[in-house]
């Protein structure tokens, strides 16, 4: 059987004009959506940042399997790795941009800058932003200015350090959007912040092997009363609840590829009875894991 996954694209498998290097792209939506071919609205992971502002169009997009409808002044951040999906009723506007994480890394002095974006957590409820006027217009002009740079309009040939400025000075925009600073606000909520942020990361490389709050707190140099605290205190869930949210995600990826059995998903993450991982699954998901591929299969 084969262990394909689910499919990953690259920037140059998408971009009609990507930077020499590979690494960085913008372009017009209505453009972008109109030249891909089909099987890009069903589900697949990208090996690149993505992000969409709509400006325009109907339909819905789907991160990680929630789903959201289309609004203007929308924007989306994804991390490489995610899987997403788009059903449009009305051909969308706006831009897109596609980046590595190469593209800053030369660029700026601290490799986890992108941290401390709050939507470029990797979880889907952090990835959608809804902006306001007249932030809203202070985004779109910067994300046409990008555009006309890549695309050599604006005249003496494309400068890839002011793509760079422009992209970072967006993200810079559109976190002052997200939340106001709170007024309580301390270094101790700023420490908790990190800590969920190396929690998450953990997660990332061990949740096949790892199942138990003790063995993350252990990585994290705390005790398991202080990492489930932490859960409660910043996303209102045990601990125990987040881990196992983490495998019944991915699950849940792996399920929209078709070229993998039930049971060798199951085995993959590690549940060496079959019958249990689909007891876990359909506990936690409502459904069983056959019950959830013929929803979310690939076309």
């Amino acid at each position: 059987m084969s262990k394909e996954k689910i499919p990953i694209y690259n920037i140059a498998n998408l971009a009609a004009q990507p930077l020499d290097s590979g690494d960085f792209m913008i372009e017009s939506l209505t453009s972008y959506v109109g030249r891909q071919p089909l099987h890009i609205h069903n589900a697949h992971r990208h090996t690149f940042y993505h992000l969409v502002c709509f400006t325009g169009g109907k339909g819905s997009h789907s991160i990680d399997f929630i789903q959201w409808p289309v609004e203007v002044g929308q924007l989306y951040f994804m991390v490489p790795g995610q899987v997403h999906s788009w059903n449009f009723d009305v051909r969308p506007e706006g831009y897109i941009i596609h980046f590595t994480e190469g593209f800053l890394r030369g660029f700026l002095l601290d490799p986890n800058y992108l941290d401390r974006f709050s939507f470029f957590s990797g979880h889907a409820a952090d990835c959608v932003v809804r902006l306001a006027s007249p932030l809203r217009e202070k985004v779109v002009t910067l994300l046409a200015e990008m555009t006309d740079e890549f695309h050599g309009h604006s005249g003496g040939g494309v400068n890839p350090d002011l793509l760079r400025t422009q992209l970072v000075q967006l993200f810079l925009l559109v976190q002052s959007g997200v939340a106001a600073p709170r007024a309580d606000s301390t270094a101790a909520t700023t420490q908790k912040q990190q800590l969920l942020l190396a929690l998450r990361k953990l997660m990332d490389q061990h949740y096949k092997t790892l199942r138990r709050p003790s063995e993350y707190a252990g990585l994290l140099y705390i005790t398991p009363n202080h990492l489930n605290s932490l859960c409660r205190d910043l996303l209102g869930r045990s601990a125990g609840e987040v881990i196992r949210d983490r495998v019944l995600l991915e699950a849940k990826r792996l399920l929209t590829n078709a070229g993998m059995t039930v049971a060798e998903i199951g085995y993959e993450l590690n549940f060496q009875d079959n019958s249990y991982f689909n007891r876990f699954f359909k506990k936690y998901e409502g459904v069983t894991p056959d019950e959830f591929r013929r929803k979310n299969v690939m076309k």
